[in-house]
């Protein structure tokens, strides 16, 4: 998958240009995460279906942060690189499946490679995040996982 392929599908997962506010590449998409991004994107990730309130919980930003963030409209950077990474790791699963269903269902579902863990719990850490990517990567390239 190219570069390109991947900012586009992230910029669809939390919303695009309607969201987001720009038409961002890769070095505004790195001003906006350091400026924080709207708090908009998080309910677009919500009313999409990608992520729970509960997993948005877990590997983004709790649910009392995210009424205080609401307020103030955007969230900090720190809050919008995690996002982002997440988004990231939806758009890329999204791409290897087919689609957002069958992403889901793999995200979801425990894994033998993961220790038992579900994809979706790693990517709360950064190195999580690059365990999933690289078992991704290698499932697109048929290389058994």
């Amino acid at each position: 998958m190219c570069i390109v392929s991947i900012q586009t599908s992230l910029l669809n997962v939390v919303g695009g240009v309607s969201v987001v506010g720009v038409n961002a590449g890769p070095m505004d998409l790195v001003r906006l995460v350091r400026q924080g991004l709207p708090v908009g994107v998080v309910q677009f990730v919500l009313d999409s279906g990608r992520l729970t309130a509960a997993e948005l919980d877990q590997v983004v930003l709790p649910r009392k942060t995210l009424a205080n963030r609401r307020k103030l409209g955007t969230l900090t950077p720190e809050q919008s690189d995690r996002l982002i990474r997440v988004a990231r790791l939806l758009a890329t699963a999204e791409e290897t499946f087919g689609n957002q269903y069958k992403a889901g269902i793999w995200l979801r579902r425990p894994t033998t490679v993961f220790g038992g863990e579900r994809p979706l719990d790693l990517l709360d850490t950064d190195e999580g995040a690059r365990e999933v990517e690289t078992l991704l990567g290698r499932i697109s390239h048929g290389i058994a996982a």
